[in-house]
């Protein structure tokens, strides 16, 4: 049986801005105020480094319009860029079983059902997360999570169509040398839209964590500020949801 959940599509997004919608998203999933609530949405070009990622991972090119960030999500260093779907759920796991390392593999599922609507065989790497292309090995996807008191931020992101050289030249992305990159455009041979993928993407999400999604609109373009939208979901009244402080110790889980 489905459990009732959010989606948003937030459209082209800072990728502060969006942590911070996150955040605050979390502390309402947390207080059982609203269900799980699932963002997709794109990034400006943005470098994203992980608790674990060392200066040596970077080696951006003077001049390169990129930001750079320092995240509170697990692993090392990734890039984002329009043209890559990011998915952030921000769910309550204590609804999906308390396992981390169970929800980062249905977040690999998930990305596995999305490629399967390309024709393309998704597949994960032990030892590794994210999920690759073989053979020979090529990444199109990353996971990246953080968790406290059980409900999730961050999340992961699949490359549809965009240009993979920052994740060599600019970074050493993952921490994994040589590693190479790939797209669903690239792979197919042929141009791919976010908007085409994000359909699929949502249906298989829905599918690896049993969830009916109800869209949650947000404003024309970012959609956020200056009414920010967890104000709006805040305001929707929604059954069947329990009230209290979240139990749990923070955790994170790496992004590879």
């Amino acid at each position: 049986m489905s459990r009732g959940a959010y989606v948003m599509h937030l459209g082209s997004v800072p990728y502060t801005e969006a942590w911070e919608l996150q955040r605050a998203l979390a502390g309402a999933v947390s207080q059982g105020a609203i269900p799980d609530t699932v963002l997709f949405l794109e990034h400006p070009p943005v470098i994203t480094l992980g608790r674990r990622a060392g200066d040596e991972e970077l080696h951006v090119p003077p001049g390169a319009d990129v930001e750079i960030v320092e995240s509170d999500r697990g692993g090392r260093s990734t890039y984002h860029g329009p043209g890559q779907l990011v998915c952030y759920p921000i769910l309550d796991l204590r609804r999906h079983g308390q396992d981390v390392r169970k929800y980062c593999r249905d977040l690999e599922r998930s990305i596995v059902g999305t490629l399967d609507a390309f024709g393309l065989r998704g597949e994960t790497i032990e030892g590794l997360t994210g999920v690759w292309l073989t053979p020979p090995p090529r990444k199109i996807a990353s996971i990246g999570v953080h968790i406290s008191r059980w409900v999730t931020t961050h999340g992961y992101a699949l490359n549809v169509d965009l240009d993979p050289a920052p994740f060599t030249e600019w970074i050493t992305a993952c921490g994994l040398e040589d590693a190479a990159f790939t797209s669903v455009a690239a792979e197919l041979g042929r141009p791919v839209t976010v908007d085409e993928a994000r359909p699929h993407a949502v249906a298989a999400f829905s599918e690896s964590f049993e969830l009916g999604f109800e869209d949650l609109p947000a404003e024309d373009g970012a959609g956020l500020w200056p009414q920010p939208i967890h104000e709006r979901a805040l305001a929707k009244p929604v059954s069947g949801i329990r009230s209290g402080t979240a139990s749990g110790v923070e955790q994170v889980a790496a992004q590879e």
